[in-house]
């Protein structure tokens, strides 16, 4: 390769070495981006196997990785950059954590799956109904959404720090209020303001938006810094006291997602709280497990084993059959493992089960 280069474009052999080195040295530093995203998202497979891995680049650090979307906490380089600087597009620092790591995924369907899982990771509201109030109401969006938070003084910032909430009846909606949320929580006002939209077109997530889902996106941002500097101006007004726009505006724990086995039909019941998730208009599980009662084989958990699955979501728009059975399987992780058999007869959007 070396002769034939130099005797057609007449280049030494020390330059050619040299650049070899640098399309290398370069090479290699894009590698390790995109290894480091990988390490991010490595927990978005399918199944239930739970493993350790250990970066090649950094021996001393385990990454945990299980059966579940999650952002493991791990750095990466253009996170690293900006952490003792301000950050060119004012986000705070679980924001552009968040950002980058959307950023390096090159999968519009995996980006997807993530805003899913965080819809399904949004604590609960304490009280919806004090909640869900047209205060609370972000305007201009398709799907109905609220948000709201508290303002508790910080003594190391010296300021109000801000926590918010929030919930939406569509899902890829609610994953977006999820990401907010997670990305803003614990920042005090003057640092939310500084939050520019276009983080969004960076972590390459208005991609998979349509664009009355992204000007919804750009509603609620605006309607968190306006909320932001209500909760703070509403602390330092009554300094005695936590500010909240609702009595009941405390983000709750999340709850255990364990399958609780000592009530009645655990798996039944199990697989009806998941699937909620998907927000669906239509779900009917039919237990066919005394159908195949004495099989050799068949397995189940007190009696239960055969299941068969009719739903309709709007969360299955856009996906296809093997993808939205992915996604039924995925959020099933735990009862699958528990069961013989999931026949899914039917997985439709509305639309589809119009026809």
């Amino acid at each position: 390769v070396a002769i034939s280069v130099h005797s057609v474009y007449g280049i030494t052999r020390t330059s050619l070495h040299s650049q070899l080195v640098v399309d290398i040295h370069t090479s290699f530093s894009i590698l390790k981006m995109k290894f480091s995203a990988l390490v991010v998202f490595l927990s978005l497979g399918i199944g239930s196997t739970s493993t350790a891995f250990t970066s090649p680049f950094n021996p001393s650090r385990t990454t945990a990785t299980c059966s579940r979307p999650l952002f493991v906490e791990t750095e990466s380089p253009a996170s690293t950059e900006t952490s003792n600087e301000e950050d060119p597009l004012g986000l705070t620092p679980e924001l552009r954590k968040i950002t980058n790591a959307f950023e390096m995924i090159g999968d519009d369907k995996l980006r997807y799956k993530q805003l899913l899982y965080m819809a399904g990771q949004l604590p609960a509201l304490s009280n919806p109904s004090e909640t869900m109030i047209p205060e609370n109401k972000v305007p201009g969006c398709l799907s109905t959404v609220y948000v709201d938070g508290t303002a508790t003084f910080d003594e190391d910032k010296d300021a109000y720090t801000i926590d918010f909430v929030g919930d939406s009846d569509g899902l890829l909606t609610k994953g977006l209020v999820a990401l907010l949320v997670r990305g803003m929580s614990g920042c005090t006002a003057e640092e939310i303001q500084k939050v520019q939209p276009e983080f969004i077109n960076q972590a390459k997530i208005s991609q998979s938006l349509t664009p009355g889902r992204n000007n919804g996106f750009l509603n609620m941002l605006a309607s968190m810094k306006r909320k932001a500097l209500q909760l703070e101006e509403q602390a330092k007004s009554s300094p005695s006291a936590t500010a909240t726009t609702t009595d009941a505006a405390d983000a709750a724990e999340e709850e255990d997602s364990g399958i609780d086995l000592d009530g009645d039909r655990p798996m039944y019941n199990a697989m009806m709280t998941a699937l909620q998730k998907l927000q669906p208009t239509s779900l009917t599980i039919t237990d066919n497990s005394d159908q195949h009662a004495g099989h050799a084989g068949s397995k189940g958990f007190n009696g239960e084993s055969h299941f068969d699955l009719d739903i309709v979501a709007d969360a299955f728009d856009g996906l296809s059959l093997v993808q939205r059975h992915k996604l039924i399987y995925m959020l099933l992780g735990d009862v699958m493992d528990k069961i013989h058999a999931l026949q899914i007869s039917r997985a439709k959007t509305p639309a589809e089960a119009s026809d």
